[in-house]
């Protein structure tokens, strides 16, 4: 038995801080979004209810995982039944519609065949025993995907892709009465007092805390920071075209309400606009641009118009296998936080962790091999030749599975204007970091190939003088050079997104970092052409130190 007193004893533990990794700019700040302690005696009580047992019959208690969002516990009874304990943190947004949403989309994909754990309780607010948003689930047994994932032979690869299209298959034919995200009745009633658009033709013999409807859509740039507050339009959507506008009309509320000038987010990019603050005037002239152009582009198809749903994030540390058969079975899919229902034209495409779309042999869709005289290559090209033939068998094998067993998606994967339609979506959904170029870049796209995009003879209601595409065309391409910095400064230290480095890793990539910075300042000080204050701002804009917490409330 463990005694749930003795862990709360020590609030510095592992169990309620992250310690996974460390982040070489504002790593305290980072790791406090992450801290949540909670009470253990409390959780005990309510897993104890949940499972019928008694407390004393909880053996094991240990933290299993940390992702982005949310901390995952094991939990062992004395029966040898295990379960997990899912805690998000403090940084969750919107939280408790997330996890209601989240919940309710894993209960109904369940009901639809699909590889899902059970939820075994819930709690969407911290006004419980545990004092913490919590989910209760069934602990998917089977390896990550992620663990194996670079080592898979091509007929691994071929079939995991057909399972992989199955699943994906099932979960894109279900068809939805509009778009938003998944809840129960019950719960929505209490987060938002309404009820939602009902879901499937429930049965009246179904108790109203288990009937699912379709409610406001989780999406996190809709809720992130300060939008929280706007009483803004979240859906459900009757259509795709209100899909096409919720994002930046959202996003247009909150720079009236709270739009103020500041630098660019990325401290990279901050050269190429001379270190000035921009105004949030010039993002929201581009945001009225886009909502008189967006509803052109709702396809002609109906088909392709269709509400479904799909994985919010699926990537290889998502996808439980288990290879005791002797060959690659997909057992569970996991993480559902943030799923939304939207337009086939919206979700169409490929996963992050299988597209390979910059690659010329991917593009051609051309069957992979490795190159001739293979074998007369040194050691270290054969490496890369193999990684390259590994990436290109994934890419191709999933588009060849999603076409046989995924005629919906693959319809989407193959609509024209699939790629351009879901990217100028995203620029005008994200929240404003200083910068307007990728959705200005986009619209110009749009204007200038307004034709061949909407072919119904309307007339392009938006103009950009060749002053104005002259000047966002060498903009655009002036910054593709901070995004290789980027890349380079990446890939030398060994971070990731928000400077995230494994913690055993972190005071080797922190004093390398600080060297880099060193040297950068030395070669800007014997450079004769630097001025004082084009030093000053190299220094204070290192992207590795941390950033004011004054300057990153403002991003919020």
């Amino acid at each position: 038995m463990v005694e749930p007193e003795s862990l709360m004893m020590d609030l510095g533990s592992e169990l309620f801080n992250y310690t996974t990794g460390r982040f070489l700019a504002n790593d305290a700040h980072r790791l406090q979004e992450r801290r949540r302690v909670f009470n253990i005696p409390g959780l005990f009580s309510i897993v104890a209810k949940a499972m019928n047992c008694d407390i004393r019959q909880i053996i094991d208690f240990r933290k299993l995982a940390e992702g982005g969002l949310n901390r995952i516990f094991l939990i062992t009874l004395d029966t040898k039944f295990q379960l997990v304990a899912r805690i998000p943190y403090p940084l969750l947004i919107p939280k408790a519609y997330a996890v209601a949403s989240e919940v309710a989309t894993m209960g109904f994909l369940r009901l639809k065949g699909l590889p899902i754990p059970k939820v075994y309780d819930y709690s969407s607010t911290y006004n419980n025993e545990a004092e913490t948003e919590y989910i209760l689930m069934e602990y998917a047994k089977g390896n990550d995907l992620s663990q194996i994932w670079s080592d898979l032979k091509e007929d691994e690869i071929i079939s995991l892709m057909d399972q992989l299209a199955k699943v994906e298959s099932t979960l894109m034919s279900i068809s939805f009465p509009a778009g938003g995200s998944i809840y129960y009745a019950s719960d929505l009633k209490e987060l938002s007092g309404n009820e939602g658009i009902p879901l499937d033709d429930q049965a009246e013999s179904i108790a109203f805390e288990k009937r699912f409807c379709i409610g406001p859509d989780v999406s996190v740039p809709l809720w992130y920071g300060r939008r929280e507050q706007l009483n803004v339009f979240r859906g459900p959507y009757e259509d795709a075209k209100s899909v096409l506008l919720v994002g930046a009309n959202k996003e247009l509320g909150y720079l009236n309400q709270f739009g103020a000038p500041r630098a660019p987010y990325e401290r990279f990019r901050r050269e190429y606009y001379n270190y000035e603050q921009q105004l949030p005037s010039d993002h929201a002239r581009n945001l009225d641009y886009y909502l008189r152009l967006a509803p052109s582009l709702v396809p002609d198809d109906a088909s392709l118009s269709a509400f479904c749903i799909r994985h919010p994030d699926l990537t290889d540390s998502n996808i439980r296998v288990s290879t005791d058969s002797g060959s690659l079975q997909i057992l569970s899919v996991l993480d559902w936080q943030h799923a939304a229902v939207l337009p086939l034209f919206l979700h169409a495409g490929m996963p992050q962790f299988i597209q390979n779309e910059e690659d010329e042999v991917s593009q051609k869709m051309i069957k992979p091999k490795l190159p001739d005289g293979f074998d007369e290559l040194p050691e270290e090209d054969q490496d890369r030749e193999r990684e390259l033939l590994r990436r290109r068998l994934v890419h191709y094998h999933y588009t060849m599975s999603t076409a046989t067993h995924n005629r919906i998606h693959h319809k989407g994967l193959v609509y024209p204007l699939n790629s351009f339609c879901r990217r100028i979506f995203i620029h005008a959904s994200a929240i404003w970091e200083g910068e307007t170029i990728k959705l200005l870049y986009a619209l110009i796209e749009l204007v200038v190939d307004w034709e061949r995009v909407v072919t119904d003879g309307t007339s392009c209601p938006v103009m950009f003088t060749v002053e104005e595409v002259d000047a966002a065309e060498k903009l655009y391409q002036a910054l593709t050079n901070a995004e290789m910095g980027k890349r380079l400064l990446r890939g030398h230290v060994g971070y990731g997104e928000e400077t995230w480095v494994p913690a055993t890793h972190y005071e080797a990539a922190k004093a390398f970092g600080q060297e880099l910075k060193r040297r950068t300042l030395k070669a800007c000080a014997d450079d004769e052409v630097t001025t004082e204050e084009q030093y000053a701002v190299v220094e204070a804009n290192w992207p590795l130190d941390d950033m004011d917490e004054e300057e990153l409330e403002e991003y919020k």
